[in-house]
């Protein structure tokens, strides 16, 4: 028996002083401490291991380009600062090397490393196309689609399109038979088109990829996929992907987001590229160049329609770099969930419990991940231990240490 004692995260509520107790890979109880539960840290936070569903690399390495030691090498750096759960995302792409990026990813879902794979392209809008390679931006192809699917053997779980490619609804079918979430994203689509591919979508897990970003913003005359994909997810129907990282939403939005819809239809997502934990400098997304400076990561060449367009510029800016010129999109971001919850914490103004629900238990739910996401007795024993600031100090998954530092424990 296990037992870790500390200020516990868990149901979007906070116990004080309290428990989690471990036995082999799962959890058995959490509660208030008891007699014999060992002394209390004061500061210390015990939340469930993070579930980012979005997320291209790390660690200098990214899951579009990165050979198979490289990929682990971006896996462990996030797992390393809490995320235990972690899909691995694609961009657009031929057909052939998406099929064998799918191959060589599949193998390290079925080893534990990633939870998942998430295809983010090919059948996106390309006057949307954001950090995504325009020429590699195709019409919707059910054939190809199952074909990656088929290639995924079951690992593919989610897949970012947009509503209105060409046959959309034949690419829901297929996604259906597989298992896989649609995420609505990288769209121009009106706020009626996206409304209506909503409708399409059924009742089955769907969400939208970034929202805010890769899309038109809302404007009170002409509302776009911004207003549509608030308006489903405050009724039940969708849940909404913020990358909240103070770089691509302004922290208002983020609270706002909160506000409307609440943490159970919200997954906090990092968009994480190759070049999340390192020094700024260039890196790849795909077959694209990215500069990196402040820790911001942009396309090293302009693509695409103006940022002011997109949704990319960063909160506050007009889309215009100094000068007049246009802005080159953000492509990604570069800071881990954690990051990403302490930002939406202190920045944003959102409760702990509600920000710690929005990248765990949420993103857990929207996967169909059913033994991850909590700290709840019977559930996988994850735990991301932290101090008060939400920094990472130890690292559980399946009842193993991956990382720790001082950490009292009963045995």
């Amino acid at each position: 028996m296990t037992v870790l004692r500390g200020t516990v995260i868990a149901g979007g509520t906070r116990i004080d002083d309290g428990a989690v107790e471990i036995e082999g890979e799962r959890i058995v109880r959490v509660g208030p401490a008891r007699d014999g539960d060992g002394p209390a840290e004061p500061g210390t936070l015990l939340l469930p291991g993070l579930v980012d569903v979005h997320c291209h690399g790390g660690a200098g390495h990214g899951f579009p380009d990165a050979g198979a030691d490289g990929v682990r090498a971006a896996a462990a750096h996030h797992l390393a600062h809490g995320t235990t759960s972690l899909l691995g995302s694609l961009v657009s792409a031929s057909g052939e090397t998406l099929l064998e990026r799918v191959r060589l990813l599949a193998p390290l879902v079925d080893a534990g490393e990633l939870a998942g794979i998430h295809l983010e392209g090919p059948f996106l809008a390309a006057a949307q196309c954001g950090a995504q390679d325009p020429s590699a931006i195709v019409p919707g192809d059910p054939g190809l689609l199952a074909r990656l699917l088929d290639a995924g053997a079951g690992h593919v779980r989610s897949m970012t399109l947009a509503p209105e490619t060409p046959r959309y609804r034949d690419l829901l079918a297929v996604m259906q038979r597989h298992g896989v979430v649609p995420s609505l994203g990288h769209t121009d689509a009106s706020a009626a088109a996206t409304t209506a591919g909503i409708a399409q979508a059924g009742q089955r897990p769907l969400s939208a990829t970034h929202l805010f970003n890769g899309m038109p913003p809302l404007h009170h005359r002409a509302p776009g996929p911004v207003a549509a994909c608030l308006a489903a997810a405050g009724r039940g129907a969708m849940v909404l992907e913020l990358v909240a990282d103070g770089v691509h939403l302004a922290d208002e939005t983020v609270a706002m987001v909160f506000d409307l819809v609440g943490p159970d239809r919200i997954a906090l997502v990092t968009d994480a590229m190759a070049a999340a934990g390192m020094s700024d400098g260039r890196y790849r997304l795909g077959a694209l160049d990215v500069d990196v400076a402040d820790g911001v990561a942009r396309l090293a060449a302009q693509i695409g329609r103006p940022a002011e367009r997109v949704g990319e510029h960063p909160p506050g800016g007009t889309g215009l770099a100094p000068g007049g010129g246009v802005e080159r999109p953000l492509a990604g971001g570069t800071a881990r969930l954690i990051d990403v919850v302490r930002r939406v914490v202190r920045h944003a103004g959102v409760p702990l419990p509600a920000a710690v629900t929005a990248a765990t238990a949420t993103p857990a739910r929207l996967l169909g991940l059913h033994d991850v996401g909590a700290l709840v007795a019977g559930h996988r024993a994850d735990v991301l231990v932290t101090d008060a600031a939400l920094t990472p100090r130890a690292v559980m998954r399946a009842g193993h240490w991956i990382t720790r530092e001082r950490q009292r424990e009963v045995v």
